[in-house]
């Protein structure tokens, strides 16, 4: 546990930065298992084309391309677009072992590979050293240990449900950075039709133990050279009681 330089007070967990230590043999097993289970996601259709990050040919720049390319797209009819970009809050640290493995094996992945999950995150414990000096051993029964090769393919499929079903929208992440993109024939119709899909992805959310950080939210009206002729939509969208103003980059 390293001290965050400069903050007020360190009497908060936020206030440290902590650098997990993992077996390095641990580390070759995992890489080999993301490999084969990587395979078997995409072969049972798991993973969603729009999920970015952590995946083989899938970077950055891909996401970028993918959300550009929609926003160009749905421009073309002189469509008015919108984009409302959200953060899940602590999500590997929300991780259910049981609820991962029931996704894995509805999805069809070979049951040695969910037994493998299962044993990977189950009756895990760490040791939080402060100052150089070990702690005692405390039980973990929720989420995935960061740092590890294989945690972001799991966090990644631990969330792919709530790409599926996503009704008239788009919908880009990266691992837990979302954007969902709506078109219509007004900036205030998108506003509402992004209001409806933030709260059926909450729903869905729920049921898998994660939620988003309100707080780290950003909209943003697309505008093509044409449209920056007419006057500039600064109407807000309200989600759980706070505004988010419209801004000129995200």
């Amino acid at each position: 546990m390293l001290d965050k330089p400069g903050k007020p007070s360190y009497e908060s967990p936020s206030s440290c930065r902590i650098i997990v230590l993992i077996r390095t043999i641990s580390k070759i097993l995992e890489r080999i298992i993301a490999a084969r289970l990587i395979a078997a996601a995409r072969l049972k259709g798991l993973l969603h084309p729009n999920q970015c990050g952590s995946l083989p040919g899938l970077s950055t720049y891909d996401a970028c391309l993918i959300l550009t390319n929609d926003v160009k797209t749905l421009q073309r009819p002189r469509l008015k677009v919108s984009s409302l970009f959200l953060d899940i809050k602590a999500g590997f640290d929300n991780v259910d072992d049981k609820t991962l493995a029931r996704i894995l094996t509805e999805g069809g992945i070979p049951p040695y590979l969910v037994s493998w999950v299962s044993s990977f995150l189950g009756e895990r414990s760490c040791t939080l050293i402060f100052q150089g000096a070990p702690g005692t051993p405390a039980p973990v029964k929720v989420g995935a240990p960061q740092g590890s090769p294989i945690i972001p393919l799991l966090f990644l499929l631990y969330v792919a449900p709530l790409h599926f079903g996503i009704p008239r929208g788009l919908m880009v992440s990266y691992e837990d950075d979302f954007a969902l993109t709506v078109a219509s024939l007004s900036y205030r119709g998108n506003i509402r039709r992004l209001q409806d899909l933030f709260s059926r992805l909450e729903r869905k959310m729920s049921g898998l133990g994660v939620s988003f950080s309100v707080a780290k939210t950003e909209l943003i009206h697309w505008r093509t050279p044409s449209q920056r002729r007419s006057p500039k939509c600064v109407s807000p969208i309200k989600i759980k009681g706070d505004l988010f103003h419209p801004g000129n980059s995200v």
